[in-house]
């Protein structure tokens, strides 16, 4: 008897899972499109971000061109004037 209430069980599994098919396989398309739209808009964001930050770079070039300059003028003479170390 207890065979014959496993097989009945796993028979209207079946069944409710055919009836709930489709269902369940407009529920996956539209969590699918949601997922490739959400990565759109996240991809966007991203361009946008790195645009920005080029734009901001091209703006700031005046500033931080000539400080980079001075920066590794100092960092050469610094290189060339150390004195070796002594044992």
């Amino acid at each position: 008897m207890k065979t014959f209430l496993k097989v009945l069980l796993l028979v209207v599994a079946a069944v409710v899972a055919v009836k709930l098919l489709p269902l369940t396989l407009a529920l996956g398309f539209v969590l699918g499109l949601l997922l490739v739209g959400l990565l759109v808009v996240g991809l966007s964001i991203v361009v946008v971000a790195l645009v920005a930050a080029v734009a901001l770079a091209a703006a700031l070039a005046p500033i931080w061109i000539p400080v980079l300059v001075i920066v590794g003028l100092i960092a050469l003479i610094k290189k060339f004037s150390s004195k070796p170390a002594v044992a």
